[in-house]
């Protein structure tokens, strides 16, 4: 939408620009609006001059009397967004489509109020060691399998590559582990500032300590899966499949759950 003589919302802008690194985005793109959780634009950003009234009827093809409840509510902020997720403490985020000449997926860290387009992914204060399972050649290969493709590059799913890929019982000690790969490989990033995840990732180019700390992540990782290294992407993918037959067909054998009887009206 487009509102007439508002200022730009730049603490907007500013989240908006942090996806730079991991979708390519365009101004001409960008919504002028408030952060609904933080900010009220109204009171941030009052119209000027004369005139300038937000209509609600305006942004929405049904008519608001005719509109249901929840839309009914949504029209009092229309400046607003319908889905409003922020977190605490961190984002990880991954691209919906992702080229796969790439070693790896792209999963960045982002800042807590950052605000994720649709052609993303995020994980809203998931702990650090989530990155290191997405970023490594296991998440790879899965997604790569299972998942769908736009043209021939990586199409990412929550459901189909997310929700579904087998990870073992994790220790303490396992997690502490990860969490110290994830840092190490954005740490790796932030010494080639500034650098983009295209620039990173190009398998050509791709610098030697960031390239060093992935291979570090796969060691870590795939020693908590078989106690020791993959020989190559085969057995990685027979190792997970083995481990996804395993975790359906013990969902399958669960008892089915018991309704609780209702209690009677009073």
């Amino acid at each position: 939408m487009i509102i007439a003589e508002y200022q730009c919302d730049v603490r907007y802008r500013g989240k908006q620009l942090a996806l730079a690194e991991f979708l390519p985005l365009e101004k001409m793109n960008w919504i002028v609006c408030g952060n609904a959780l933080r900010l009220d634009w109204l009171s941030i950003c009052p119209p000027v001059g004369t005139g300038v009234k937000l209509k609600a009827d305006d942004l929405f093809e049904t008519p608001l009397d005719q509109a249901d409840e929840a839309a009914q509510k949504l029209a009092e902020t229309p400046h607003r967004f319908r889905e409003q997720i922020t977190a605490k403490e961190r984002v990880l985020v991954i691209p919906r489509v992702s080229s796969e000449n790439r070693p790896y997926l792209p999963v960045g860290l982002l800042e807590p109020a950052s605000v994720i387009q649709e052609k993303a992914f995020a994980l809203y204060d998931a702990p650090l060691w989530n990155m290191a399972l997405i970023a490594s050649r296991l998440h790879w290969v899965w997604i790569g399998t299972v998942c769908v493709r736009m043209r021939t590059d990586f199409s990412y799913s929550n459901t189909l590559g997310w929700n579904t890929f087998p990870v073992p019982f994790l220790t303490a000690n396992n997690k502490t582990d990860l969490t110290r790969c994830a840092e190490n490989i954005l740490l790796a990033r932030e010494a080639h500032f500034p650098a983009t995840i295209a620039d990173l990732y190009d398998p050509n180019k791709m610098p030697a300590d960031l390239r060093a700390a992935h291979d570090d992540n796969d060691e870590t990782l795939e020693r908590i899966y078989i106690g020791r290294r993959f020989k190559n992407d085969t057995e990685r993918l027979e190792k997970l499949f083995q481990m996804y037959t395993e975790m359906t067909s013990a969902e399958k054998t669960k008892p089915p759950a018991t309704k609780k009887p209702k209690r009677a009206k009073s």
